[in-house]
């Protein structure tokens, strides 16, 4: 093997690439490549547009009233908020209720 040839050789064949060109030959083989897809038609059932309206509608209501809370407070701050323990106890029992049901399931 003659020198003059590997120099020949290594003189016409490219330079290693690097990662960068690397990954922009295989970017640009994959769209030459890649024939064109063809479109697809997705078609919503009525029952998604129901749901889409009705979260629509739930994102602008609001959670709680505000205007009740506000009337709280001012009891509250007033001194005429009066706490009914029996509705309070009640919910309390209920609440048990729910979590005991809720474990057995």
């Amino acid at each position: 093997m003659k020198i003059d040839d590997i120099l020949n050789k290594t003189a016409t064949t490219p330079a290693p690439a690097g990662p960068q060109q690397a990954r922009a030959d295989v970017a640009q083989e994959s769209t030459v490549a890649t024939p064109a897809a063809p479109s697809t038609n997705v078609q919503l059932s009525p029952l998604s547009t129901q749901l889409q309206a009705l979260q629509s509608t739930q994102a602008s209501s609001s959670v709680f009233a505000t205007k009740k809370v506000e009337e709280i407070k001012l009891a509250i701050s007033e001194g005429r908020f009066q706490v009914n323990s029996e509705k309070v106890a009640d919910g309390l029992l209920e609440s048990v209720k729910d979590l005991i049901n809720s474990r057995k399931r």
